[in-house]
């Protein structure tokens, strides 16, 4: 038979022990690793997008930026690319940081628009861990739904590539905010920039079903001539499944984006410029996002 005082001795050091048990754990728990006062951790490049896109309708406030706004645009963008300073697009209402994107590892600078301003001007990502290579286009963020997750899933597959999303839906200002068909724009002014330097533009669409029936992916070359790298897409897009219809040689139902002013540009300045239109049913599927990234990125677009 076990004595009152060993008995109460044996309880007090039990006690003792979970209260040296539970101090480790916060001991160890509030480690070097994360120090009081840490920055919380860096958010997935994809939640940002998502937070910055589903706040877009249309009826926001948008107007066009003026000509010695674009010529901000202009000079304020080549110098965010280069290192040279965030004064001048900083004027035009945005926000610029540098982060490291949590699902590759790679540092990026981001500049975002005023929010819920009429200066909706767009989420610009630059991917630091090469030089500027290819530049990946959302022109119709939540109207084309689903574009930015292949916007961004393609920015992750491609070092040095750089995402550029519209700031406002397509119908914003009585459609003024279409950013494909308006050269005055800023969209347009950063895009028309990147290509000047050579680089290849991707432009990311959708389209109804019903619109062409039978066909996953529309492919072109807007206004500019099809070459190797548009060909090399759609072979790796028509390896993986795909129906694709190819906009220099078939007829496409007027979704082959010869109207696109980025396009236009881009045949003005003999640059690359590749025009994707998706169906609705290839955008509403992880997986099937997941092959046409991984054919586009496999078709080395940032080679002409």
């Amino acid at each position: 038979m076990i004595s009152r005082p060993r008995m109460w001795l044996s309880v007090m050091g039990t006690a003792l022990a979970l209260a040296l048990v539970l101090t480790m754990v916060l001991i160890l728990g509030d480690d070097e690793s994360s120090p009081p006062g840490s920055p919380p951790p860096e958010p997935a490049l994809d939640s940002l997008v998502t937070k910055f896109t589903s706040g877009l309708s249309a009826d926001q406030e948008y107007r066009s930026p003026k000509t010695d706004e674009r010529r901000t645009t202009a000079s304020g963008f080549a110098a965010l690319v280069d290192r040279r300073g965030t004064a001048d697009f900083e004027k035009l209402g945005f926000s610029v940081r540098n982060g490291v994107d949590p699902a590759t590892g790679r540092p990026y600078t981001i500049a975002t628009n005023e929010p819920g301003t009429e200066r909706a001007w767009g989420m610009y990502v630059i991917d630091r861990s090469a030089p500027p290579s290819l530049v990946v286009e959302v022109p119709h963020p939540s109207f084309d739904l689903r574009t930015e997750l292949f916007g961004v899933d393609l920015f992750h597959r491609v070092p040095g590539a750089v995402l550029l999303i519209a700031g406002a839906h397509r119908k914003a200002d009585d459609g003024k905010a279409d950013v494909a068909h308006e050269e005055d724009s800023v969209f347009h002014v950063v895009a028309t920039t990147l290509a000047a330097r050579g680089l290849t533009q991707v432009q990311l669409h959708g389209f109804h079903d019903q619109n062409q029936a039978g066909t996953d992916i529309v492919l072109s070359s807007g206004a500019t001539p099809a070459g190797d790298a548009a060909r090399r897409a759609a072979d790796r897009l028509t390896a993986a499944g795909f129906a694709v219809c190819r906009g220099w040689e078939d007829r496409c139902k007027g979704l082959e984006g010869t109207t696109n002013v980025q396009g236009k540009a881009a045949a003005a300045d003999s640059t690359v410029f590749l025009h994707v239109e998706m169906s609705r049913t290839v955008r509403e599927s992880p997986e099937r996002r997941a092959d046409v990234v991984r054919a586009l990125a496999e078709a080395d677009l940032s080679r002409p």
